[in-house]
């Protein structure tokens, strides 16, 4: 179709809104109808958001992940981080690890390839932080589960990127059948992620600079919002990770500059929900129905021990911890979506093993296959075990 692709935003957001109005009638999260509008509007059914559309519009995802992210970060404030301990770091590692040696020993006995369970292990840590956090904002959601949550999807994909690493490398080991030196593959993760704090950490600073004597909203917006967006242009261009560099910006900006960081929040919140909305339409479009029988024994296995991990591992961790009973029992529920970090680290592996022979190739084919189809079961199924979470710990606050 030879239409204005400001006509398909246009048709994006407006089918998102509805769908979100109509599952809130369900009394489900927006972010499920965004999602299924996407669904209906792309590829699978009506194919008004086709893949070429989505390739001119993937700043889209940027903006929204810098935003989330910016967000999250401003709501990890020290005084807070302070009073939950040690527990929170406790629980991070105890939920990517637990994620990981799950499916990682569900893969090896399904198929008994070492390869396959390292990386389908490594793949499942990584988190969709915008996936739980617009359901936070969407229900107003506050209390130790929620503060818990936010640093949780903030701080476990650096983990899940660290534990990628570590795990490409060891399978290379095994796919070559020859020794790799570890420092050559781990070495680009390690420079992604300082880099991506030391970027943050700046940016927050000159950000914090400037607004911490600004009292007009729409200054305020039109600076912050470029300060976002100078850091996410920024990651992209050194190849450091978005997500980490803006969350690092928002923690960096909430703890020096904190009566700012209120004006700002409430600044962003004039712009988020049409960002949110198309990006979520624009994730729902991009799931493909055709790839749910392709999933097959293999994808059921990961979604079954990367729920498990996630879940027990929060649990064990909050548990050892002596966190907050509320936090022990809930936060499980709440860090079940994937998407953008998975699927990114799929891709990583598509490239880093494709060109390994026969052996590589089929790794690569499977990877990427398996995680685009589970992603769909995640994306939905995340949202709604979030409400659930923020339900049960009674966190819930009015609603906009």
């Amino acid at each position: 179709m030879n239409m204005d692709i400001l006509v398909f935003i246009g048709i994006g957001i407006a089918g998102g809104f509805v769908g979100g109005k109509i599952t809130n009638k369900f009394k489900l999260p927006a972010v499920v109808g965004y999602l299924l509008a996407g669904l209906l509007l792309g590829p699978s059914f009506l194919n008004i958001l086709s893949p070429g559309f989505m390739d001119n519009v993937g700043i889209v995802n940027d903006i929204a992940l810098g935003l989330v992210a910016f967000i999250i970060g401003s709501e990890m404030r020290f005084s807070i981080l302070k009073k939950m301990g040690k527990s929170i770091t406790v629980i991070i590692f105890s939920e990517s690890f637990g994620a990981f040696i799950c499916v990682g020993v569900g893969v090896y006995l399904l198929t008994h390839n070492l390869a396959w369970a390292l990386l389908f292990g490594a793949m499942a840590p990584a988190s969709a932080p915008a996936g739980t956090a617009v359901v936070l904002q969407e229900y107003k959601a506050k209390g130790p589960l929620t503060n818990s949550l936010y640093a949780v999807v903030g701080l476990d994909d650096g983990l899940a990127i660290i534990i990628y690493a570590f795990a490409a490398a060891l399978a290379k080991v095994f796919v070559l059948k020859t020794q790799v030196s570890f420092m050559s593959v781990v070495s680009g993760p390690i420079i992604e992620i300082c880099g991506a704090l030391v970027l943050g950490g700046l940016t927050g600073v000159i950000l914090g600079y400037f607004i911490r004597k600004m009292y007009n909203r729409d200054e305020i917006l039109a600076v912050a919002f470029s300060g976002i967006m100078i850091c996410s242009g920024l990651s992209n261009f050194f190849h450091f990770s978005l997500i980490l560099s803006n969350l690092m910006l928002g923690v960096v900006f909430a703890n020096m500059f904190l009566l700012a960081n209120r004006r700002t929040y409430r600044a962003l919140q004039n712009i988020t929900l049409p960002v949110y909305i198309l990006f979520f339409v624009l994730a729902g479009a991009h799931l493909e129905i055709r790839l749910l029988p392709a999933m097959g024994l293999l994808g059921i296995v990961y979604i079954i021990c990367r729920t498990l991990g996630l879940m027990g591992g929060a649990f064990f961790g909050a548990t050892v911890s002596k966190a907050d009973p509320v936090i022990r029992k809930y936060l499980g529920f709440g860090i079940l979506s994937q998407a953008g970090v998975a699927i990114g680290l799929a891709l990583m592996t598509t490239r880093e093993f494709g060109g390994l022979g026969e052996s590589g190739h089929q790794i690569a084919t499977l990877i990427i296959n398996t995680i685009a189809a589970t992603t769909i079961v995640f994306e939905i199924i995340g949202p709604l075990a979030t409400k659930f979470a923020i339900s049960k710990a009674n966190e819930i606050g009015k609603k906009h």
